[in-house]
């Protein structure tokens, strides 16, 4: 039985294209075709882009796909390289990872509610408190001296003004 890259070579030359026709027909990278009818994976960072490579040239060259990815598997599973898929989350995990992880479980719709529904509670208690604390306060202690002077002074810290005598009772006639 041949390999995998021998089929898809055998086909395409049979039907008469070049690699960069295939290429344009297929949009798939020259390179890469060139490597897949060599059987050299190393372009390919992990098994499901050689298997999608594949999968395209078996089908538009009119190939059994099934058979064809099959074989595929059976040559991949000798490959100490390719025998596993990559993994998406890497060797080590650290806070930043837990962290990360952690905020993708959070429910945001819920979150914003309540994130909402406090940022106005906590405006409208500061809002509450400015206007109450400016209600009690002197409208014009913010004005420079000699234009404005203050509360009135207590009783104690005011002099006594002389009056005049009281009137006598009974007024002298004028006659």
């Amino acid at each position: 039985m041949s390999t995998v890259a021998e089929q898809l070579r055998h086909a395409r030359e049979a039907q008469g294209l070049s690699l960069r026709d295939l290429a344009d027909l297929t949009k798939i990278r020259s390179d890469h075709l060139e490597a897949l009818e060599q059987a050299n994976y190393a372009p390919f960072p992990a098994p499901v882009y050689i298997r999608g490579s594949v999968r395209t040239c078996a089908s538009f060259l009119k190939l059994d796909v099934q058979s064809v990815l099959d074989a595929l598997d059976a040559e991949l599973a000798n490959s100490p390289e390719f025998r596993e898929p990559p993994s998406l989350t890497g060797e080590r995990r650290g806070p930043l990872d837990w962290i990360t992880y952690q905020l993708s479980r959070i429910n945001w719709r819920l979150t914003l509610i309540v994130v909402t529904l406090l940022t106005l509670l906590a405006g409208g208690s500061l809002g509450w408190k400015a206007w109450s604390q400016r209600s009690q306060e002197d409208p014009l202690s913010r004005l420079g001296p000699g234009l404005y002077r203050g509360p009135a002074p207590a009783e104690s810290d005011v002099l006594a003004i002389p009056t005049l005598p009281p009137p006598a009772t009974n007024p002298p006639s004028r006659r």
